[in-house]
């Protein structure tokens, strides 16, 4: 089993994050299924790209709002696992 902070997330076939113009919000569009991104969220999916790991997500968010490494990895693990059980990411 690979170490949780190893994984390399992405959005899987059919699953895309896309911006709506008209209601000026952030979307996870999946198939019969949409889900409110909120700006944390946007945030983090960006970066999952399927080259990038938990461990370099958490990093670059860490730096990038210089927040507390710690609770920037709770945050992103947390998200992760809750839409991996929704099939709305990949891990």
């Amino acid at each position: 089993m690979t170490e949780p902070d190893l994984r390399r997330p992405k959005l899987p076939r059919g699953v895309r994050l896309k911006h709506d113009e008209t209601r000026q919000t952030w979307l996870l569009l999946a198939p019969e299924r949409v889900v409110r991104a909120n700006p944390i969220a946007v945030e983090i999916l960006k970066l999952c790209d399927g080259e990038r790991t938990i461990r370099t997500i958490v990093d670059e968010l860490a730096l990038a709002f210089k927040a507390q490494r710690p609770r920037v990895e709770a945050d992103v693990v947390k998200l992760l696992d809750d839409l991996a059980l929704k099939r709305m990411v990949d891990l």
